[in-house]
């Protein structure tokens, strides 16, 4: 297998469904949600990299993706491939299926496939969207995943997500805010250099780091209105389940 890091710059253009999905989200977000991007300059223009961020809501893949200039992939559930149009459209936008019940090494494969041909790829190491607007503990399988990627990881931080659209409801519309944070690029070596575990945990600190960041932003923005008091002010929560080792350690990146 070709190591990733040694990949040229990705030279496909973005599809005209990917341009116009992307003007869309962005739209909605700036209009609706008054979506605030910050450090999006950090994200490389070219080359392999990996974007990991933290998880609230189903606005989060259009929003990491679309408010950086660069094209990006996505990873998503199987299941949403079966329901004809949209799976169909998610597709188009790059989307790889991953399996949810156990690590699925042919999605890590086809992720590794997309960054050694220079492509950059969105991940949500949580796992699966956050039910109360706080950060929880990151899948194990990211370790195997960072380790076959062996490319840069840019941290991202999300927040306002869960309150707009949160888990198991609809969206809402009215006076919510959204906003969206990159960090420096971590070039691959350096965050490897003392293990899996330690990268998991500098990846999962940065991200949360800068997911309060945000919330206080967004506190400070709207006289402390919003986002409501809750779960989301305070540290990740560390989850039993993601105790499994990296090479059995659970879908690490679906939406």
């Amino acid at each position: 297998m070709t190591d990733p890091s040694h990949a040229p710059p990705s030279t496909s253009r973005p599809s005209l469904i990917y341009l116009t999905v992307r003007s869309l989200s962005r739209l909605i977000f700036r209009t609706i949600y008054r979506c605030k991007t910050i450090d999006k300059g950090l994200v490389p223009h070219t080359g392999p990299l990996l974007v990991a961020a933290n998880h609230q809501s189903y606005i989060d893949p259009p929003l990491v993706g679309g408010m950086s200039d660069r094209e990006m992939h996505f990873v998503a559930r199987s299941g949403l491939f079966s329901f004809g149009p949209f799976g169909w459209l998610i597709r188009q936008l790059n989307s790889v299926p991953l399996k949810e019940e156990s690590g699925d090494l042919g999605a890590i494969k086809e992720i590794v496939r997309r960054l050694e041909m220079g492509n950059a790829v969105v991940i949500f190491p949580e796992g699966s969207r956050c039910p109360d607007g706080a950060m929880h503990e990151f899948k194990r399988g990211v370790a195997l995943l960072v380790k076959r990627a062996k490319c840069p990881v840019v941290p991202a931080a999300v927040e306002g997500c869960f309150d707009a659209w949160p888990r198991g409801g609809l969206p809402r519309i009215f006076g919510k805010r959204i906003a969206v944070k990159y960090g420096r690029p971590i070039p691959y070596e350096e965050l490897m250099q003392h293990g899996a575990d330690a990268a998991l945990e500098r990846l999962a600190n940065e991200i949360d780091r800068m997911r309060l960041e945000l919330r206080a932003m967004l506190r400070k923005d709207t006289n402390d209105r919003f986002p409501p008091r809750g779960p989301g002010d305070g540290p990740r929560i560390k989850d039993s389940e993601s105790a499994s080792s990296p090479d059995a350690g659970g879908s690490p990146t679906a939406t």
